[in-house]
């Protein structure tokens, strides 16, 4: 984070009150703008497919790029944050967002859009999206879950109207001249950016945050240079440089937490699994109902269904879970809901008529819901806090690798067969089988440490024994946002 805003820890005044709302709007535009775009694409997936003579497969690359460099630009975008601050992360963000759709609207091939609008915009929306999210952390400390909580909201917002609009500008102006407009959009995310003014550091105060840390590596380099070593050794130059980039990978992606937590390792593969069908709905839904005779506007009207109920359900569900009740047993409510979507893909398999698809949506987006409100609480009950930052790292690209190829593979399927139903039977199997994994993994962890903390009490105080395995509340003390944070959302 940049100086200007890492101090904001230390200045109470702007906190939680007076200008912090206006960026909590801001937030709430920013999310619908970036996150929810992506559910629009399946509006002009025909006319994409038609334009440019390409197959199912080769047309669902341009949405899955988007949408997997949204999700795994974090680290970079943390970095960016770190040496310029959220504000400038956010702006510059809105200019790639916008430049890419701006340049997809000339696009002569398949693959120019893939580099356009898919590789240009996924990487703004991922830049102005992460930076806003995280500049929440230093605006909101008493409030900070309600702020994220209603930030969340603007993703349903998105989902709720991008779809419409999308489906009116494409009816009169074709989607080249749609995708321009698109462009002047989205570069609304800059005026977003330029309300997230940095926190500034009250006067004669020094946050703690600000002091320097000393570097792991550095200490190594003080016994070479004691030993009489130059400074300008190639030998030490090219030990500090590898160095640093072990820092790096330590600090950004998390490979220790992996290879140690149990509990980590099951929920990131278990996750990881999921996205290969988490994301086929969005993706073909619309293109299904056509295929099946609905209307266009009725189809792009399916996927506003989903948004418009998880504005009201996502909250409901952020704040039941976040009962002391559930405490510790949050991967079972996650593991519920992915079984639930999995399960609600069968609806569509059955009939294609326009009052079932509704339904299907009704039961998808409450699914949904629980997913994308659970999603980051299950995390962080199995990390504890001052290595989330990096496990969320690690967590984001994993789950980006799936993102990118799910859907193109199952077009190619679709291509292959010629029948959208197995969209809707791969979704369900990655879903299914991905939910019973975790839920019988940490049931099973869960067994198994308890039998262990009974045998050491046994030892040590009978009296005294809990389930360990991972950090479910967050402490106290970690109020204060990491200096360096992804969030990401489903």
């Amino acid at each position: 984070m940049s100086q200007g805003e890492a101090a904001g820890r230390g200045a109470a005044k702007p906190q939680d009150q007076g200008w912090a709302w206006m960026v909590l709007l801001a937030a709430v535009v920013l999310q619908g703008l970036t996150l929810g775009f992506p559910c629009c694409i399946g509006v002009f997936f025909t006319d994409l497919q038609h334009e440019f003579q390409a197959s199912k497969s080769e047309t669902s690359w341009f949405p899955s790029i988007m949408v997997a460099v949204l999700h795994g630009g974090g680290p970079l975008c943390s970095i960016l944050v770190k040496r310029f601050g959220c504000r400038f992360a956010v702006m510059l963000g809105g200019l790639l967002s916008g430049l890419g759709m701006v340049s997809s609207s000339f696009c002569k091939s398949i693959s120019q859009l893939y580099l356009t609008a898919g590789l240009i915009t996924g990487l703004g929306s991922c830049f102005s999206f992460q930076a806003g999210v995280t500049v929440l952390g230093y605006y909101f400390v008493r409030w900070r879950t309600l702020a994220n909580a209603m930030a969340s909201t603007g993703v349903s917002l998105g989902f709720t109207l991008w779809p419409l609009l999308s489906q009116y500008l494409l009816d009169e102006m074709g989607w080249r001249n749609t995708f321009l407009i698109f462009g002047g959009i989205l570069l609304n995310c800059c005026v977003c950016g330029a309300i997230m003014r940095p926190i500034q550091l009250a006067s004669g105060s020094l946050p703690q945050s600000a002091k320097p840390k000393e570097e792991p590596g550095s200490r190594a380099e003080e016994v070479q240079l004691s030993n009489g070593a130059s400074p300008h050794h190639p030998t030490l130059q090219q030990h500090t440089k590898r160095t640093k980039c072990l820092q790096m990978l330590q600090k950004y992606l998390a490979f220790d937490i992996f290879c140690q937590n149990k509990g980590y390792q099951i929920y990131t593969v278990g996750v990881t699994w999921m996205m290969m069908g988490f994301a086929l709905p969005h993706v073909y839904l619309v293109p299904y109902a056509i295929h099946h005779g609905v209307e266009k506007r009725k189809a792009a009207l399916l996927i506003s269904i989903i948004g418009v109920i998880n504005i009201f359900i996502r909250p409901l569900t952020g704040l039941l879970s976040g009962h002391r009740v559930f405490t510790g047993r949050r991967i079972y409510l996650f593991s519920l809901a992915v079984l639930l979507c999995g399960l609600s893909n069968f609806i569509c398999v059955l009939s294609a008529e326009f009052s079932v698809l509704i339904l299907y949506c009704i039961i998808l987006s409450v699914a949904m819901s629980g997913v994308g409100a659970l999603t980051f609480q299950v995390l962080m009950d199995v990390v504890e806090m001052d290595r989330f930052s990096s496990a969320l790292g690690l967590f984001t690209i994993l789950e980006s690798i799936t993102l990118l190829i799910g859907p193109p593979l199952t077009g190619l399927l679709v291509d292959i067969t010629s029948d959208f139903h197995y969209v809707f039977y791969n979704s369900s199997f990655f879903l299914i089988s991905a939910a019973l994994f975790m839920g019988l993994s940490f049931c099973a962890l869960e067994k198994k440490n308890r039998l262990r903390e009974v045998s050491k009490a046994h030892l040590d105080n009978p009296s005294r024994y809990q389930y360990n395995e991972t950090s479910t509340e967050p402490k106290a003390e970690s109020q204060s946002p990491p200096a360096v944070e992804y969030i990401t959302s489903i």
